[in-house]
C-alpha cells in the first residue's frame, strides 16, 4: 500500500511539474504574440494607417485631410468616413504619433488643427506595414457569398442578378479607367503605388466580366451536385 501511494504522489507530482511548465510555455507565447503587436501596430485601425501616410506626406488640418482622402476616393480602397477621419487625428496626436505643425487660432475651431507625423507615428506605420496579414488575407464579397446561395434562388432569378452584376462592374471599370487616366496626368509616370493599384483593380473587373460572360453561356446546364458528400458525426 505505502508503495502505491508513492507511486500515485510521484505521478500526480510529475502532472503538476507538467502541467506548470505548459503554463509557463503559454504564458511567454502569449508574452511574445503580445509584444509582436505592439510592435506591428495591430492597436491602429486602417483609418489611422491611411491618416499617417497621408500626413507623412505633408502636415494637414483635419478639414483638408478630409478632402484629400475624398479626392483619392479612399472609399473604393479603404472605407473610412469622415467622423473617423477626426477620430482618428485625436487619437494618433494622444499617443504621440502627430503633433501640432502650427498654432491653432481659436476661431477656426479644431478642424483647423495641422498635425504632422512625429518620429514614432512614422515607426508605428512602418510597423504595421511590416505584418504578415496584409497579404494573407481572402475577401468575401457578397456576390460570391450569393452566388453559393443562388442555387434556391426563384426561376429567373438567376440571370437577372448576373445581368446586374455585370452592369454594375461594366460602370466601375469605366470609372476606374478614367480615374486611371487623372492619376496618370497627376503623378507623371506610371510606376507609382496608386497607379498599380488601380490598374489591379482594372484587372479585376475585367476578369470577372470574362467570367460573366462564361456563366451566363452555361447557366442553361447548371444541375445540382451530383455524388454530394455530407459531414458526419
Amino acid at each position: 500500500m505505502v508503495v502505491v501511494e508513492r507511486e500515485k504522489e510521484a505521478r500526480a507530482k510529475e502532472k503538476s511539474e507538467e502541467l506548470t511548465q505548459r503554463t509557463r510555455r503559454s504564458e511567454h507565447r502569449g508574452l511574445r504574440v503580445r509584444k509582436r503587436k505592439e510592435k506591428g501596430g495591430v492597436g491602429l485601425t486602417t483609418a489611422d494607417l491611411v491618416l499617417l501616410n497621408l500626413l507623412a506626406e505633408r502636415p494637414m488640418h483635419g478639414y483638408q485631410a478630409n478632402a484629400e482622402l475624398v479626392r483619392r476616393e479612399v472609399q473604393d480602397w479603404a472605407g473610412i468616413s469622415r467622423p473617423q477621419v477626426y477620430y482618428s487625428l485625436e487619437k494618433l496626436a494622444r499617443l504621440g504619433m502627430l503633433r501640432a505643425a502650427a498654432d491653432k487660432k481659436d476661431a477656426e475651431g479644431p478642424e483647423r488643427q495641422v498635425y504632422a507625423v512625429t518620429a514614432r507615428g512614422t515607426e508605428a506605420l512602418g510597423d504595421a506595414l511590416e505584418r504578415e496579414d496584409w497579404t494573407t488575407g481572402r475577401e468575401r464579397p457578397a456576390f460570391l457569398t450569393w452566388m453559393a446561395l443562388s442555387w434556391q434562388a426563384r426561376r429567373g432569378v438567376f440571370a437577372k442578378q448576373l445581368r446586374r452584376r455585370r452592369e454594375f462592374l461594366e460602370k466601375e471599370l469605366a470609372r476606374e479607367r478614367e480615374t486611371l487616366e487623372s492619376v496618370l496626368k497627376e503623378v507623371g509616370h506610371p510606376y507609382h503605388e496608386a497607379v498599380w493599384m488601380i490598374t489591379l483593380m482594372i484587372a479585376e473587373f475585367e476578369t470577372e466580366l470574362k467570367w460573366i460572360a462564361k456563366v451566363e453561356k452555361e447557366m442553361k446546364l447548371r444541375g445540382k451536385a451530383k455524388n454530394p458528400e455530407y459531414a458526419s458525426y
